[in-house]
């Protein structure tokens, strides 16, 4: 829906001026498919980065020019990132327009997540994008414009069982990026979170597992079903999904030539759906009922704890109405 309602403050950069492009977390996904639509548009200087053992693929396949260069570089190193802005500098003296793609996802309940993987998860997909922000903001306000393109999820907006900890970078990520908002804004610069959902592809088969995560996904254990279902279910939903990472990519390329476009930005039809869940219908309702839509939910944990069985639902109600009635004997 965003290119029907922003049509009107889409627009090309005028003849002449030709934006520098930094895309990170191009090797597969949404960043390939981002940096093939700028590749492409020549009304742009661009610089695409993956880690170092992508870097000589994506030159086969982006033949570098005198506006489209690939470095290397991973979001989670210090003198990576000071690299690639050094080298912009020099070349073009500037970058306007930021979009932070680079991430990874695990799929860990939160027992078997360990303190090495939970900062990982972090640095890739909040503590890295975040330094290059800082890198970046001394250029945008000298010239008083730029835009920060923080890819987000709808993981930003409800967190998913088996992925708390990505959930809580996308969580740090969409908070930062909120507080950004408002301190950016008297210099000109936009922020913009662009939140995917489910996407045709196969990004679900790279998600991350610890070893007891793997272990259990393998066997039977406490957390076996959790694994057993959450697969299985998010792999249909990404199978279903008619958004693919082009689509994504085409919504990028829009915000970017959007004057002032907003802050949050639901890319799927899924994360629509959440968005408009999420701020109207009651907490203490909507996770109850999301709840009762996961797969398997009633076997999750079953035979591995003392919990007691939930009453039936007509005597939990009669319960609530003789509390909230109580009856004296006159």
């Amino acid at each position: 829906m965003y290119r029907y309602v922003y049509w009107f403050k889409m627009l090309n950069p005028p003849r002449g001026y030709l934006p520098v492009v930094l895309i990170t977390g191009c090797a597969s996904g949404i960043g390939l498919a981002i940096a093939r639509l700028f590749y492409r548009n020549p009304r742009f200087r661009v610089c695409i980065t993956a880690r170092v053992h992508h870097v000589e693929q994506l030159r086969r396949v982006f033949p570098e020019n005198e506006r489209f260069i690939v470095l290397p570089m991973d979001v989670t190193n210090d003198l990576d990132r000071k690299n690639v802005i050094d080298t912009l500098k020099e070349k073009w003296n500037k970058v306007d327009i930021l979009v932070n793609n680079a991430g990874i996802s695990y799929r860990s309940v939160v027992e078997h997540m360990t303190a090495q993987d939970e900062e990982l998860q972090m640095a890739t997909n909040y503590f890295g994008p975040m330094e290059l922000i800082r890198l970046v903001l001394p250029m945008m306000r000298e010239v008083g414009r730029g835009k920060i393109i923080n890819i987000s999820s709808v993981s930003g907006m409800l967190a998913m069982p088996t992925m708390a900890s990505y959930s809580a970078s996308k969580y740090a990520l969409e908070g930062a990026s909120e507080a950004l908002w408002y301190e950016l804004r008297p210099f000109g610069i936009d922020v913009s979170m662009i939140q995917p959902g489910f996407i045709n592809s196969n990004s679900f088969k790279k998600v991350r597992y610890t070893e007891a995560a793997r272990a259990s996904e393998a066997g039977q254990e406490v957390y076996s079903q959790y694994y057993q279902s959450m697969g299985p279910f998010v792999a249909r939903l990404m199978d279903f999904s008619w958004t693919t990472p082009s689509k994504i990519a085409d919504l990028v390329m829009d915000v970017v030539r959007t004057q002032k476009p907003p802050l949050w930005i639901p890319a799927t039809f899924d994360a629509e759906l959440f968005y408009y869940l999420r701020r109207f219908v009651p907490r203490r309702l909507l996770h109850p009922f999301l709840y009762a839509c996961l797969p398997n939910v009633k076997e999750w944990g079953k035979n591995y704890s003392r919990r007691r069985p939930d009453p039936p639902r007509w005597k939990y109600w009669l319960l609530k109405l003789i509390r909230a009635f109580p009856f004296d004997g006159r």
